[in-house]
């Protein structure tokens, strides 16, 4: 097989794998989307009633339980409120994850705007990418402060209520549980290659220039994400991955 075609062959079967790695995850966010935005819609403000509030989110629990039991890499999920969008609080995460005993547990933040120790969560990738673009994403890796202080990777989507962005759903994934994943993949390959997310935040390397968490400037990874096919840019071939919101970068020699 010529050169051109093996590599090619090699990033088709890693981004394939990537896809088949990730997809799940994203299957349990969109379900958590789902029933978000049905709840949600379910308590929209009519003349006197008092419109959606959290006891109305507390019906997620059952499903977000069973998600962290069922999606492998999943350590934690749930559905992040718009602020403003809930008439008794300012702001909520109905978040769960797992505890090390194998239980799950809640998460449990000062939300209060009006305090020092306030979780202000609307400026994070996680929260601000789907929230821009409408568009589910791929945040971090990132050490994760507000849940588990893990390397972490964020699938998140957005959540809209009669056309009106609601919050996102999304769920947690520990890094070193990703790499397990892909990383065999990546060394597998002839060339050095990263996975990077549509920031340019790598989330899995074996480029000992940009490790997991350097940030990859220079590349048009928006391109690459629009694209069905590969596309080459700054000496390097951009590789999508099959609809999930991370790119495979390889040398543009070996692609």
């Amino acid at each position: 097989m010529p050169r051109t075609l093996e590599a090619t062959a090699g990033t088709a079967a890693v981004t394939a794998r990537v896809r088949a790695t990730l997809e799940g995850v994203f299957e349990a966010v969109a379900s958590t989307a789902e029933e978000a935005a049905r709840l949600l819609a379910a308590a929209v403000p009519s003349p006197g009633s008092r419109g959606p509030v959290t006891a109305d989110l507390a019906a997620l629990r059952p499903a977000l339980h069973r998600r962290l039991g069922e999606a492998g890499l999943v350590s934690g999920i749930g559905f992040v409120a718009a602020p403003g969008l809930l008439a008794d609080v300012p702001a909520w995460l109905e978040w769960w994850q797992s505890a090390p005993e194998g239980a799950v547990r809640p998460l449990l933040l000062d939300l209060d705007p009006g305090t020092s120790a306030y979780s202000d969560y609307t400026h994070w990738d996680w929260y601000a990418l789907p929230r821009d673009t409408g568009a589910r994403t791929v945040a971090g890796p990132y050490v994760d402060y507000l849940c588990s202080e893990e390397y972490s990777l964020t699938l998140a989507a957005p959540v809209r209520v009669a056309g009106r962005f609601a919050g996102v759903a999304a769920a947690d994934v520990y890094l070193r549980h990703f790499e397990a994943e892909v990383m065999p993949l990546l060394q597998g390959l002839p060339y050095r290659a990263s996975l990077v997310n549509a920031r340019g935040r790598v989330a899995a390397s074996t480029d000992p220039r940009h490790l997991a968490g350097a940030l990859l400037k220079g590349p048009d990874l928006a391109r690459a994400l629009a694209s069905p096919h590969p596309v080459t840019h700054a000496g390097l071939t951009l590789t999508p991955c099959e609809g999930i919101p991370l790119v495979l970068v390889t040398p543009a020699a070996a692609g």
